[in-house]
């Protein structure tokens, strides 16, 4: 660990690291739900914990975790904690926000990997090699989020993911004979139910969260990427071409122009409203039409990322990524904080309705069951996910998730790129062109900055 990652500076492998993270797992912890978000011990604490994260999409997780799981916390370490939340739009915003300000939270979790802040965060390692002692190896996925090797650190510490898998109406697409198994299965079955019903597929081609996740999916499965393992740009490609192309016919046949203008959301509430045939999402969808008991709840089913014409791959819907930022005012306690969570994350687990996945897969071992045995029809619909791992990737595939890839992520680049070839404004050949020159001067920049 760098000196900068704790207020001591002592070594990783010291007293320090024994020091933050010595026995005082919380166990046994059951949900329930409470009124407020603040944990109130029954004297004044002498700590404060604050942390910022997202509203989740399972509503149930938020519950447990601010109204269960950081008071127990917070009562064992003599710690007032509080949890803030925000929409995933304002994530972004609210992190640079802190940096300008050198004042915030102490542990901020981000949706993607965070690499542009790796200055301004500690190096999470011996956060990784403690529960990694507890629990074992982390998956490859979230080490390729979370560090950067370059410069040899890790900006971020990923507690888990979240599957992206085809969801999708098993009435319309068994009324067609078919199933979204590729992509050119979507294509030409998406354009038969259009022609039938009227209803399209609902795979975005907005500057926002999920067409980021989609159009990469479809570009890893041609072949393409933004860069190759060494982090050199080669999103300028014939496979890049050839997924560009792909997207302006499928867009053409049988999809809408209201995706053009989508928010991470809207794929969400087109497929319960029973608008679209297809997304690309996680299982909240299916969850919120169980939870609410919606007619249409039965009629979705899960299939597993689509093959291209060169691999079967999809991205992570979700990369939970914590960060504790170098001006935390509690850096030892959110070293703790995580590293206790990881010893709890099977109820973090099942609060999600297995939404979040582990990181550390010891931690969910009978993972793989609690999918199989999810008790809502149609029967077994969950075991899709069972295999996940094989064919999920990281943002900035077949590499590591780098500052580069992380401004071209969420400057939208690749989002752009597809959506102009789609609608005319550009050839896919003039739009291909465009997104490699950008990524190109993106790089540039970092690797001036010797962050790749």
């Amino acid at each position: 660990m760098s000196d900068e990652s704790s207020k001591d500076g002592k070594n990783t492998k010291g007293a320090a690291r024994r020091r933050f993270i010595k026995a005082a797992g919380v166990a046994g912890l059951t949900a329930s739900v409470g009124p407020f978000i603040i944990t109130r011990p029954a004297r004044a604490a002498r700590k404060t914990l604050k942390i910022l994260q997202w509203n989740h999409f399972v509503p149930a997780y938020d519950k447990w975790f601010d109204n269960t799981y950081i008071k127990q916390w917070g009562e064992k370490n003599d710690t007032e904690v509080i949890v803030d939340h925000v929409g995933i739009p304002a994530l972004s915003s609210r992190a640079a926000a802190e940096v300008s300000a050198q004042k915030g939270h102490d542990l901020f979790m981000f949706l993607s990997p965070p690499p542009v802040f790796e200055d301004q965060v500690i190096d999470h390692r011996e956060i990784y090699e403690e529960v990694e002692r507890k629990h074992g190896k982390p998956i490859p996925l979230a080490i390729h989020s979370t560090y950067n090797p370059k410069t040899k650190k890790y900006f971020a510490f990923s507690d888990s993911y979240v599957p992206d898998p085809v969801n999708y109406r098993i009435d319309l697409w068994g009324e067609i004979g078919m199933k979204p198994n590729t992509w050119e299965d979507i294509r030409v079955g998406g354009r038969k139910i259009k022609q039938k019903t009227g209803i399209p597929l609902g795979i975005g081609l907005s500057a926002e969260l999920d067409t980021a996740m989609a159009m990469r999916t479809l570009l890893y499965s041609f072949g393409g990427s933004v860069q190759d393992a060494h982090g050199r740009v080669v999103l300028n490609s014939k496979h890049t071409l050839n997924a560009v192309k792909f997207v302006k016919a499928m867009y053409k046949e049988a999809m809408t122009p209201e995706v053009l203008a989508w928010d991470p959301s809207s794929n969400n509430r087109a497929l319960l409203a029973g608008k679209v045939s297809v997304v690309l999402n996680a299982i909240s969808t299916t969850r919120e039409a169980e939870d609410k008991q919606l007619p249409i709840a039965d009629k979705l089913g899960l299939a597993k990322a689509a093959a291209g014409p060169v691999r079967r791959i999809g991205l992570e819907h979700v990369m939970d990524c914590y960060v504790i930022w170098k001006f935390a005012e509690n850096i030892d306690g959110a070293k703790k904080f995580l590293v206790d969570y990881m010893d709890n994350f099977h109820e973090a687990c099942s609060a999600s309705k297995y939404y979040n996945f582990p990181c550390f897969p010891s931690t969910v071992p009978d993972l793989k069951r609690l999918l199989a045995e999810d008790p809502h029809p149609p029967k077994g619909k969950y075991k899709v996910l069972g295999d996940v791992l094989t064919w999920a990737t990281n943002v900035g595939y077949p590499g590591y998730a780098n500052a580069a890839i992380d401004e071209i992520f969420n400057t939208w680049v690749v989002n752009t790129m597809f959506a102009k070839a789609a609608t005319g404004d550009m050839t896919p050949e003039q739009a291909v062109k465009e997104a490699n020159a950008s990524c190109e001067r993106i790089f540039a920049k970092w690797r001036e900055k010797g962050m790749v």
